[in-house]
């Protein structure tokens, strides 16, 4: 693995950080409080993204995207990772999946979103069908060379009410070895189709101020053209967005993690008890030890899996195993800062209870750690025929 650190990466890293720190970090608090963020806030992070060079730059310059691979975008979701996913997502990129847009659908969607002028959701989960996308309810039946939509779709998080959504639908069945399979089709639904009702949802503990909507449908019509990518092949379009994007949640939450020591460190060295600072207790000493360990092990995941992908090696199983461990160790970095803070770690004028609440949502996001753990499984079981 190579270690070294090149000029433009460290500019990059020092970019986005002076970035968080100056745009998003003093208005944490009062988003929190709030519960949401305030549009003139919003908008403001979104400019200076821009100026900066940091929208889209995820996606080709041949779009107008900023060309960065996986790598340098490791490096940016690291940091971002260290504020509220409230604030961060309005300089966030718009999702790779639109790179499937064809003809006129690049001019509707893919473009304006690149700019700016388009802010998109992706459409997937269910009130009954979240880790089982199997179970989806959400369909669309071919009507002459037209597509009738029905169904609903929860939990779809965005900084602001978007203007279409990505959403995924059985459009039939086919047969597997393993039997019926639903097919599904990835779908792009204007904001304002007759059918369409997209509204704010309930309200989360943690990242409050980042949004969930609700979206239902009753016999929304779609032109084929509003089918993104091929008929049938929405899940192996999703795949590519949700392996990528668990390695991006790992990376958040090294970033996340690093702040959390950071000030838990700063505490358990000046706080003072029976004349010495807690830290050189052990009981406390230690919890800052096995946080360094661990943060040094998921960010060495993390890179391992950036490699794999850049490689085009990277698997499920690689994704999930950095999803997992990585969630899993910013909840006990979290847990254990709440600790080492004792009384005060749970007041709400201090940070650290705001850190452990957000902390918690991203073991249960992009696919919970009991998903993980069974696609790690299958990833093992399957070669032997099991």
């Amino acid at each position: 693995m190579n270690l070294e650190t090149s000029h433009e990466t460290e500019l990059l890293v020092s970019t986005v950080r002076r970035f968080v720190e100056t745009e998003m970090y003093p208005h944490e608090e009062e988003v929190d409080r709030l519960g949401y963020v305030p549009e003139e806030i919003g908008r403001q992070i979104e400019a200076r993204s821009h100026e900066l060079g940091l929208f889209a730059c995820n996606l080709p310059e041949e779009v107008g995207g900023g060309g960065l691979g996986y790598g340098p975008m490791s490096l940016i979701e690291r940091e971002y990772g260290r504020t509220s996913h409230a604030l961060q997502s309005w300089a966030a990129r718009p999702t790779e999946l639109l790179m499937a847009c064809e003809g006129d659908q690049r001019e509707r969607y893919l473009l304006p979103a690149v700019r700016g002028e388009k802010r998109e959701l992706f459409a997937l989960t269910e009130p009954d069908a979240g880790s089982d996308v199997m179970g989806m309810k959400t369909n669309a039946i071919r009507d002459g060379d037209d597509w009738i939509l029905n169904g609903s779709k929860h939990f779809i998080s965005g900084p602001c009410m978007p203007d279409f959504a990505i959403v995924f639908a059985a459009t039939g069945t086919d047969e597997t070895p393993r039997g019926p399979r639903k097919r599904v089709t990835a779908f792009l639904v204007d904001v304002g189709l007759p059918g369409f009702d997209c509204r704010e949802g309930t309200h989360c503990v943690s990242y409050r101020g980042y949004k969930t909507f609700e979206l239902s449908f009753e016999n929304v019509r779609l032109g084929p053209d509003q089918i993104l990518g091929e008929e049938g092949h929405g899940l192996e379009l999703s795949g590519k967005w949700l392996g990528m994007g668990r390695i991006w949640v790992g990376a958040t939450c090294c970033g996340k993690a690093e702040r959390i020591l950071d000030l838990a460190t700063e505490w358990a060295a000046t706080r003072k008890q029976f004349g010495k600072p807690i830290g050189t207790f052990q009981a406390t000493g230690f919890r800052l030890a096995d946080g360094a360990m661990t943060l040094r092990a998921a960010d060495l995941m993390v890179q391992d899996a950036v490699a794999r992908a850049e490689a085009g090696v990277m698997g499920d199983a690689d994704a999930a195993m950095v999803k997992v461990y990585c969630s899993e160790m910013l909840n006990k970095i979290a847990d254990d800062a709440v600790q080492i803070f004792g009384g005060m770690g749970l007041m709400e004028e201090m940070p650290i209870q705001r850190f452990w609440r957000d902390s918690r949502l991203e073991r249960i996001w992009d696919g919970t750690s009991e998903i993980q753990r069974h696609i790690i499984t299958r990833s093992i079981l399957r070669p032997l025929g099991a």
